[in-house]
């Protein structure tokens, strides 16, 4: 009899242990409207960067690495790229607490 108390003490940690809570966000992604980049691959020194509203963006472009090469708020649609050396970036968009990440290439 002892030894069925034993196996069970044991087994107790281990069930509560396995039942960890998983949480799923369920909210829908808040992406922009309307977004749109162009030229891309680029070839010059602007980017031309539109939403359906067209506001005030914050502008972070990150290079391979993950490094920010590059950090701006532009109020017009154009952003002056010409700081970039020719590789494949990652462009974040922020407006109005909503962001969109797409690729960039430069050429």
């Amino acid at each position: 009899m002892k030894k069925i108390y034993f196996v069970l003490l044991m087994a107790i940690p281990l069930l509560s242990f396995g039942q960890d809570l998983v949480t799923i966000n369920n909210e829908p992604a808040q992406q922009l409207k309307g977004f749109k980049m162009y030229p891309n691959p680029v070839y010059g020194s602007e980017v031309y960067i539109t939403t359906e509203t067209n506001g005030t963006k914050d502008i972070k472009v990150y290079d391979v690495f993950g490094e920010a090469v590059l950090t701006k708020r532009i109020t017009t649609n154009t952003l002056d790229i010409s700081r970039l050396v020719p590789g494949v970036y990652v462009l974040q968009v922020t407006e109005r607490k909503k962001t969109m990440t797409r690729k960039l290439v430069v050429k």
